[in-house]
């Protein structure tokens, strides 16, 4: 059990009923669970589980588990009260044999001999304090949930196959062989019917998981045989840690052992739901609540795997953004697909902030339903943001920053009063904003050359700066630039109507300014990023495109 405490909750009796009707979808989950446990004893924990696989490191997946089912715990607390007790379990199962070694581990060939082994006997190719592979990645899951403040008990599936909590629900299933077998074996092929076992003996001569067929089940002596590797058959206990289920039987046997109410998993479970709450009935438990969320997909689309290391890390997209930007994404829409890749980073932190600056002016109902409000557990802080993200960013690629004190005089100018000191999550954002900028942006970026009618339109653009006062606000600077493209027939969007009554301006007039300028294709509100950067600056910089300083 970790030492964080659940954080309170606001419990009064508006909020209460908003939460039962809110549709969010943590709350629609949390209704689910309140219906379930109309009949039972209220002083019984709601048990929440989730399920990790330590056969590589960590990866942003297996966080988006805890915190969604954290976001549902919390709903689940607010409709109840807080009058009903909730444990989270994080599960791993590291007594899997390891069936292939990771590709992103510094010693591959140190593993080779250890392949099919259980996961906690395989040694530790990083290094350091952990004694198993198993150990060592547990111990990064559990180090960034607890940065998170996650309130979870870790469970390890080793510890409670040796210690003897699963003696019983083992003991069952010896009982219940024949009942798991027909459950199984009309979802396996031919072949694998012919040697399929629900049991997987741990060797006693290699110490590897074996898939062999069992010539014995001796449910009354709780034993089973079987043919180890050298061909010598072998009885043993199926109690002890000298056993262990395969992954769908270990799935269901687990839920009917701990009475677990709900676990949420990946669609690539979704066609096995079934199987593990039968397997959960047969053994004598009641299946929990589901809930299947989609996959997460690299840049090229495929599907996020440990053993593969593609996607993001946990600790590489905390490079760049703060903890809060990974929590929104893991709540918006989780039946839908969606990739997780660096691009995603900015948007997501500007969309947070956005939520959590709206949340105090909005109605009840309505904060139920925003992100920032299950991102903190209810607990929404005041945010006090003056500069998003998505401005810092191009504030460093046009002044080419490489300390944060040089993006600090920009915005000391751009809003005075503020500073390091007195907004710290600010400070926090520039640095994450330079991290950024120099490892996807400055590589990637282009400028290109003006042709006639952009170096006209540049060229109109400064006069119209020049004009200004030096003082002059984001919104006149935008009207300003505006101004300039009503008359360029290239930038007429004859869509939408001016002012006057003219034409609108399209937004090729600001992606052009973009590329010429930042050699970028896109960037946010042009007037209040040259009110950001500043109106010299600005003009500077056109001085350069048009001597074709910066393509140089």
């Amino acid at each position: 059990m970790t030492d964080q405490s659940l954080p309170p909750l606001d419990l009064s009796q508006d909020l209460v009923e908003a939460a039962r009707v809110s549709k969010a979808w943590p709350f629609e989950e949390a209704r689910k669970l309140v219906k379930r446990i109309e009949k039972r004893d209220h002083d019984r924990p709601v048990l929440f589980e989730t399920g990790y696989g330590p056969s590589g490191l960590p990866h942003i997946g297996t966080f988006g588990e805890v915190a969604r089912t954290t976001m549902v715990r919390t709903a689940f607390r607010l409709i109840t009260e807080d009058k009903i007790p909730t444990r989270l379990l994080c599960f791993s199962d590291d007594m899997d044999g390891m069936r292939k070694i990771p590709e992103n581990v510094p010693d591959r060939a140190m593993l080779e001999p250890h392949l099919h082994k259980p996961l906690t006997s395989v040694p530790n190719p990083f290094g350091g304090e952990y004694d198993s592979f198993a150990a060592h990645n547990n111990a990064m899951l559990r180090r960034f949930l607890d940065t998170f403040g996650f309130n979870y008990e870790f469970a390890s599936a080793t510890e409670y196959y040796k210690s003897g909590k699963f003696d019983a629900i083992l003991l069952k299933a010896a009982e219940k062989y024949q009942a798991i077998m027909d459950v199984m074996l009309p979802t396996l092929g031919a072949e694998r019917q012919a040697t399929y076992s629900p049991f997987l003996p741990i060797s006693p001569t290699t110490g590897r998981v074996l898939y062999v067929p069992m010539k014995d089940v001796d449910a009354r002596n709780g034993t089973i045989t079987f043919a180890d590797e050298d061909g010598t058959d072998i009885t043993l206990p199926v109690t002890g840690g000298n056993v262990k289920l395969q992954w769908k039987p270990d799935f269901g046997a687990r839920w009917a052992a701990l009475d677990v109410d709900f676990e949420m998993f990946g669609k690539d479970h979704g066609p096995n739901m079934a199987v593990y709450d039968r397997i959960c009935q047969v053994l004598g438990g009641r299946p929990p609540e589901h809930y299947v969320y989609e996959l997460f997909l690299d840049e090229n689309g495929e599907k996020i795997s440990k053993s593969k290391g593609n996607g993001l890390t946990i600790d590489e997209w905390l490079t760049y953004a703060p903890t809060e930007s990974l929590s929104l994404y893991m709540f918006q829409k989780p039946r839908t697909a969606k990739k997780l890749y660096f691009d995603v980073i900015p948007k997501a932190v500007d969309e947070y902030y956005t939520f959590a600056q709206k949340y105090p002016s909005m109605p009840i109902e309505q904060q139920l339903g925003n992100p920032a409000w299950h991102i903190h557990s209810g607990q929404v802080p005041a945010i006090d943001l003056p500069v998003p993200f998505s401005m810092l960013l191009n504030l460093v690629s046009a002044s080419n920053a490489e300390n944060k004190d040089v993006l600090w005089a920009f915005i000391s100018r751009y809003a005075p009063g503020v500073t390091p000191e007195n907004h710290p999550e600010l400070d926090a954002l520039v640095g994450y904003a330079i991290r950024y900028f120099d490892d996807f942006v400055k590589p990637t970026k282009s400028f290109r050359a003006p042709d006639d009618v952009e170096r006209a339109a540049l060229e109109q653009l400064d006069a119209q700066l020049a004009a200004l006062p030096a003082d002059a606000d984001g919104a006149v600077i935008q009207d300003a630039a505006l101004d300039v493209a009503r008359a360029i027939e290239r930038y007429q969007d004859h869509n939408k109507k001016s002012p006057d009554g003219g034409p609108g301006v399209s937004v090729a007039w600001f992606q052009a300014l973009y590329q010429v300028l930042l050699g970028q294709e896109r960037g946010p509100r042009f007037g209040s990023f040259v009110a950001l950067y500043g109106i010299n600056e600005t003009r500077a910089l056109i001085e350069k495109a048009l001597k074709g300083e910066l393509t140089a």
